[in-house]
């Protein structure tokens, strides 16, 4: 019965710091500081830094999603990017809904977003944002999902 105990106490502590975890996370990504450049359609992430072209809601299967950020000029800049999973979780704002995004953007679709990253043992994969709720997922490359560049910004 001790024993049994133990696990439980265990269990319950790992549930507890991992509950602590999604709330700290959460509470930053709601707080953090974004500002948009209405001339030149672009939000700042004043926190990381980062800057997210805001001015087009485009499909592209995920090659041509690296293409069209690659090849980007938005605002005298031309070093943008397709972000990778963590940078595209860290403009979502899991307390809303539809689109579960910053509200510093205002070229949303509640829909999927590709990311730069792909899927360890399945290359012909990548992960995306689903902005309806703000989950993600991965799905094949071919597939056409939306397009947000990043630029590393100053």
């Amino acid at each position: 019965m001790a024993n049994k105990n133990k696990r439980g106490i265990k269990s319950n502590f790992s549930f507890f710091i991992l509950h602590l975890s999604l709330v700290l996370a959460f509470t930053a990504v709601a707080s953090a500081d974004f500002t948009r450049d209405g001339s030149t359609n672009i939000v700042t992430d004043n926190t990381t830094g980062l800057q997210w072209q805001d001015d087009v809601n485009i499909s592209k299967n995920w090659t041509d999603a690296i293409a069209y950020c690659e090849t980007l000029t938005l605002g005298t800049y031309n070093d943008w990017r397709l972000p990778n999973i963590n940078e595209l979780h860290s403009v979502t704002d899991r307390s809303k809904r539809n689109p579960a995004m910053n509200s510093a953007f205002q070229s949303v679709v509640s829909n999927r977003y590709w990311s730069s990253s792909t899927v360890v043992g399945a290359e012909d994969s990548a992960w995306y944002v689903y902005f309806d709720l703000g989950n993600d997922n991965w799905y094949n490359k071919s597939n056409s999902y939306y397009v947000r560049c990043v630029r590393d910004g100053q």
